[in-house]
C-alpha cells in the first residue's frame, strides 16, 4: 500500500527529542510511505516512491497531513462508574486532596470497581478506547489501581490483555496497586506498602508468566504524593520491582514537591509523571538521566488548577518531556490527545510542532516503544495518521474538534 501526496508528511525520524530539539518533525512535503503488511517498508516524496512502486495499491493522502499515530503514554482508562458528583463538589470549592480525605476521589472508584465484574469493566472501557483511537490515538499505556486488593488489581489486568487482543488499539499494561492506600487499610499505610511489596508482587509476576502474551513484563507505578504514598514508601515499592524485573514509573510532584522525581532518575524509572510542582534540583537530577519526564495537562485543566509541568525549565536542562492525557473518572475524563496537544501549546508553552513530538515519538519513549513506533521511519510499525487538514499547525490550533481522519493501525485502515 502506497500512502502518497501528502501536503505534509511529519516523519519525526532520528529518535527522541532532547531539550531544544524538541519539535523537529523532519517534514517530507508532498511525502509518501509504502507500508507493507504491517510496517512501514520505505519513506519519500510521492514522485519518488511512485516511480519506485508503479503497481503498489494506492491510498491518496488529498494534500493532507500524514503523520505517526498519537502515542498516549499516562492513562488510567479502565475503571467502573463516575465521579461527576465530584466534579461538582470541586465546583463549590473542595479541593482533590479533601474529597480524597473524605473517602473520594480514588477510592470512591475503587468501591466501584471491586464490584465488577470483569465482563462490566470490559464493557465499560471498550467505548473510551474506542473514541481514543477514532481521535488517532494508536497505543496507550493503561493502568490498574482502582481494585487496590490482588483479586481485583489482577481482574483488572485480565481485562486489559483481553482489550489489547480485541484491538486496533494497542495496549501497554501498567500495575498500580499503589494508587492509593486501600481503605481497610487507612491507618496502616506501611502495612499496605509491605502487601503491595511482598504479596502483590510476586504474585502479579507469577500470574503474568502463566497468563500473558507478552515477552515483558508491566510496568509497575506508584503514586507518590501526600494522602498517597510517602517517598519511603514509594522508595521501597519501587526497589522491589525492580528486584523482581518490572520496568518503573511514578506519578511524583502533583501537589507536593516530595523528591519523587529524582527517585524516579535515581532507579532508572522509565517515566515520572505529573511534575506540576517539580524543584530544580529534581528537574536537575531528570534532565541528566533516561526518564522522561510526563506532562499531563488535561489534569491542572480539570481542576481548574493555575499551575502546569514547568515545561520550559525541562527543556533547558535538556530534559526529555512527553504528553499524556491522563484519562481518568476523577480529574481527566479525556480521551483525546488532540486536546491534550491544544493545552500544552497554551499552558506549557510549547510550539505545536514540539507539542506533536511530545505526543509521538517522546511518549513512545514514556513506554520504552520508541524503537517500533511514534515516527514514521522503514522498519518501524506502520501506525499513521491523515488528518483533514494541509498543515500541522491545525493541532494545537484548534480544539474541541476531530481533525483525524483516517488511522492506520499495523497497516489497517480505519475511517473515522
Amino acid at each position: 500500500m502506497l500512502i502518497h501526496s501528502a501536503s505534509q508528511l511529519l516523519t519525526l525520524a532520528g529518535g527522541p527529542q532532547r531539550g531544544d530539539r524538541l519539535g523537529q518533525l523532519e517534514i517530507i512535503p508532498d511525502g509518501a510511505v509504502l507500508v507493507e503488511d504491517e510496517q512501514i517498508l520505505a519513506v519519500g516524496t510521492t514522485q519518488a516512491l511512485r516511480s519506485a512502486y508503479p503497481d503498489e495499491p494506492a491510498v491518496d493522502a488529498y494534500g493532507k497531513v500524514v503523520m505517526p499515530g498519537f502515542v498516549d503514554p499516562h492513562t488510567h482508562a479502565i475503571w467502573a462508574g463516575d465521579r461527576s458528583a465530584e466534579f461538582e463538589l470541586r465546583l463549590q470549592g473542595k479541593t482533590y486532596l479533601e474529597i480524597l480525605e473524605a473517602g473520594g476521589g480514588i477510592i470512591s472508584t475503587v468501591r466501584a470497581t471491586r464490584t465488577s465484574s470483569l465482563d462490566k469493566l470490559l464493557n465499560e472501557t471498550r467505548p473510551r478506547l474506542w473514541t481514543m483511537f477514532n481521535h488517532g490515538t494508536t497505543t496507550a499505556e493503561v493502568k490498574t489501581g482502582y481494585g487496590l486488593r490482588t483479586a481485583a488489581e489482577l481482574r483488572m489486568m485480565q481485562a486489559l490483555l483481553i482489550l489489547n487482543g480485541e484491538g486496533p488499539l494497542e495496549i501497554v499494561p501498567t500495575f498500580m496497586g499503589a494508587h492509593a492506600i486501600a481503605p481497610e487499610f487507612r491507618e496502616r499505610p506501611d502495612d499496605y506498602t509491605n502487601l503491595v511489596s511482598y504479596t502483590m508482587l510476586p504474585i502479579l509476576k507469577d500470574w503474568w508468566e502463566q497468563q500473558a502474551p507478552f515477552d515483558r513484563l508491566p510496568f509497575v507505578d506508584v503514586f507518590c504524593e501526600t494522602g498517597a504514598f510517602s517517598l519511603e514508601q514509594s522508595r521501597q515499592i519501587l526497589v522491589r520491582s525492580k528486584e523482581l524485573g518490572f520496568p518503573l514509573k511514578i506519578h511524583a510532584d502533583e501537589f507536593d514537591n516530595l523528591g519523587g522525581a529524582s527517585l524516579a532518575a535515581e532507579l532508572g524509572a522509565t517515566s515520572a509523571d505529573h511534575l506540576v510542582v517539580t524543584s530544580a534540583e529534581d528537574i536537575r537530577a531528570l534532565a541528566h538521566s533516561e526518564t522522561v519526564a510526563v506532562s499531563l495537562p488535561c489534569t491542572p485543566f480539570g481542576l481548574a488548577e493555575p499551575h502546569y509541568t514547568p515545561a520550559g525549565q525541562i527543556l533547558e536542562q535538556g530534559g526529555l518531556l512527553a504528553i499524556a492525557t491522563d484519562l481518568n473518572p476523577g480529574t481527566a475524563w479525556c480521551e483525546s490527545m488532540q486536546f491534550a496537544i491544544a493545552l500544552a501549546c497554551r499552558y506549557l508553552h510549547l510550539t505545536p510542532a514540539q507539542a506533536i513530538a511530545a505526543a509521538t515519538i517522546n511518549a513512545a519513549a514514556a513506554i520504552d516503544r520508541s524503537d517500533t513506533i511514534g515516527s514514521i521511519e522503514a522498519g518501524k510499525q506502520a501506525d499513521l495518521l491523515i488528518l483533514n487538514v494541509s498543515d500541522y499547525r491545525h493541532l494545537g490550533y484548534r480544539f474541541g474538534t476531530n481533525l483525524v481522519q483516517t488511522v492506520i493501525k499495523k497497516g489497517h485502515i480505519y475511517h473515522v
